[in-house]
C-alpha cells in the first residue's frame, strides 16, 4: 500500500464513521425517549389512588427500552471511537 492509498484509506474510515455518527446518535435519542415513555406510564400506577403495581407488560417495555438505550450508546461508542482512529 502507498502512502496516498494509506492518507485516503484513513480519510474514508472517517468518512464513514462521520456519516454513520448521526443515526447512532438518533437511535440513542429515540431509545432515551422510549425509556422517558415507559418510565411515566409505570409512574401513573404510583400517582393512582390505590394502586401501587405496574403490568408486567409495562415492566417489559421499561426493561427493553433500557437494554435498547444501552445497545445504542455502546454502538454509539463504537462509531466515535472509529471515527478517532
Amino acid at each position: 500500500m502507498t502512502r496516498g492509498n494509506a492518507i485516503h484509506n484513513g480519510n474514508m474510515k472517517t468518512e464513514n464513521s462521520n456519516l454513520r455518527e448521526p443515526a447512532a446518535l438518533a437511535r440513542v435519542a429515540e431509545a432515551a425517549r422510549e425509556v422517558q415513555a415507559a418510565s411515566a406510564a409505570i409512574e401513573v400506577h404510583f400517582n393512582a389512588v390505590g394502586e401501587r403495581q405496574a403490568s408486567t407488560l409495562e415492566l417489559a417495555r421499561l426493561t427493553a427500552a433500557v437494554q435498547e438505550l444501552e445497545d445504542a450508546r455502546l454502538a454509539l461508542a463504537v462509531v466515535i471511537d472509529d471515527g478517532n482512529r
